[in-house]
């Protein structure tokens, strides 16, 4: 029983550090078009 335990513990764990790293990297690709409708928008001023 424990052995169950500590392995879906562990299995929760992966999964919450992997969704850390995807959320985190769709805000920086978010961030990034951002910035690039800005400096098209700037540019054509």
């Amino acid at each position: 029983m424990k052995r169950i335990v500590l392995s879906l513990a562990l299995a929760a764990t992966a999964l919450g550090a992997a969704a850390c790293n995807t959320v985190a990297g769709a805000g920086k690709d978010v961030s990034s078009a951002g910035n690039a409708v800005t400096k098209t928008a700037n540019d054509t001023k």
